[in-house]
């Protein structure tokens, strides 16, 4: 999303709404904050723009100082190619930071300034997916508790306290209890994902399941799903991956064992969810971060299963579609795949291991050539040792003789959750490793 184009989100609102809860399906707009019930505060609405100049200017400097880069500057600045004796690195046209992740941490340290140091701020799990930003974060004094706080936790939790909602958004439920125990509520949703809640809700009203491409394990599926159920009577069903999408289309056009079905996607729907009779009409969305490529084929291929079940002419009443990727992400795998038709002998890609754009993006260098996700400069032990995430094991591996000899060229991409500076560290690491001094590389 365009810097500019959130308007009035960006006003924070205290106020005490008298126990009352608004109608269901009705949310607060994103970054405003309100505690609910009994805190004290003037009886008129007051509002608090955690924007303003003023704590802007206050904490720019210090988000600045712990994620900018000048040599990430530079090197943008020169075409995205750096070189120098018998290595080049070029990046990725587009990289790092979106506007929304830049947006979340705004507002994080906005809401450290402006709030006493006294009083307690929560985050809802990590505010973006890279271990460096919630470190700096959690050392800012912001405690991180669960994503669905456990009832411990609800129980340390009082009217007045402070709870950041992470760029992710959180569930209808989470957000509901936070609201009934009086938590001062701070959202740093994402804009693009509060795009797709709203067609997932549009659904919902209209009695058509969603169909959400993404992983039923992450914050942002979760949040999105439980969108499908804020009017009470919406069904969900989340697929992974092709093969899943294949298996529903099947059971549509088919039919199918009930029981071998629910057992699959166990975890992955909605509670009372009946293949038989939700499947009926469907209407795809997503995890803003998959593949544009894949989720635009999992719509074809349920449109395709609508079509054989019910004749084209009735596709119109069975099946429903709205373009939800995220623009950054997107922006950032067509550079990539722009980047990888150039020859180059290695990628390293850069971000947190939970991060699903940037798994994404290390799916598509892993296509072309080596690839090696990292998520910071320390895994780059030696030229002779790399440790690196291997998505399909789900954990770290060490690859040796990872850096070939003689002249190279090496591409670097990182996920929308990766700040400057752990890409400036990389670029720094590759040249030491070729025994490249600092002042030699900053000098070109």
């Amino acid at each position: 999303m365009e810097d500019g184009s959130w308007g009035d989100y960006d006003l924070i609102t205290i106020k005490i709404r008298n126990g009352k809860s608004f109608p269901a399906g009705r949310h607060q707009p994103p970054c405003y904050i309100s505690p609910a019930m009994s805190i004290e505060a003037p009886a008129a609405q007051k509002k608090v723009n955690l924007r303003r100049p003023d704590i802007l200017e206050a904490v720019q400097a210090q988000v600045l100082s712990h994620y900018r880069s000048e040599l990430v500057e530079r090197v943008r600045a020169n075409g995205c190619v750096l070189s120098a004796d018998s290595l080049t690195v070029k990046l990725a046209k587009e990289f790092g930071f979106c506007y929304g992740v830049e947006r979340a941490i705004d507002l994080a340290y906005a809401a450290r300034k402006y709030f006493p140091s006294d009083k307690p701020i929560y985050l809802l799990g990590e505010i973006i997916h890279n271990p460096e930003v919630n470190d700096q974060i959690r050392n800012m004094g912001i405690q991180i508790i669960s994503p669905k706080p456990t009832e411990d936790e609800m129980t340390r939790l009082h009217a007045g306290d402070v709870v950041m909602i992470p760029a992710f958004g959180t569930e209808v439920g989470t957000r509901k209890r936070l609201e009934e125990k009086g938590c001062v509520l701070v959202d740093t949703t994402c804009g693009d994902v509060m795009s797709v809640w709203k067609r997932v809700r549009q659904y919902s009203k209209e009695s058509v399941t969603s169909i959400i491409h993404g992983k039923a394990w992450h914050e942002e599926t979760k949040a999105t799903s439980s969108q499908a159920r804020a009017y009470g009577s919406g069904h969900y069903l989340v697929v992974f991956n092709l093969a899943e999408t294949d298996y529903v289309c099947r059971y549509i056009v088919l039919g199918g064992d009930k029981r071998e079905f629910l057992d699959k996607f166990a975890g992955s729907y909605s509670q009372g969810f009946d293949p038989e009779l939700h499947l009926r009409a469907v209407g795809v969305a997503n995890q803003t971060t998959m593949l544009r490529g894949e989720t635009e084929e999992v719509q074809r291929r349920f449109k395709a299963a609508m079509e054989k079940k019910y004749g084209a002419g009735e596709v119109a009443e069975h099946f429903r579609f709205f373009d939800t990727i995220c623009g950054a992400t997107q922006d950032r795998q067509d550079a990539l795949q722009k980047l990888l038709r150039e020859p180059m002998n290695l990628l390293i890609v850069i971000g947190g291991y939970n991060s699903s754009n940037t798994s994404h993006l290390a799916e598509m260098g892993e296509a072309k050539l080596p690839t090696y996700f990292i998520k910071n400069a320390a895994k780059m032990e030696s030229d002779k040792l790399i440790r690196h995430y291997d998505q399909h094991d789900k954990k770290e591996i060490e690859t040796r003789d990872w850096l070939p000899y003689g002249k190279i060229t090496v591409g670097i991409t990182a996920g929308a959750s990766c700040p400057n500076n752990l890409i400036e560290d990389v670029i720094r690491r590759l040249f030491e490793l070729r025994g490249i001094s600092v002042q030699k590389l900053l000098a070109n």
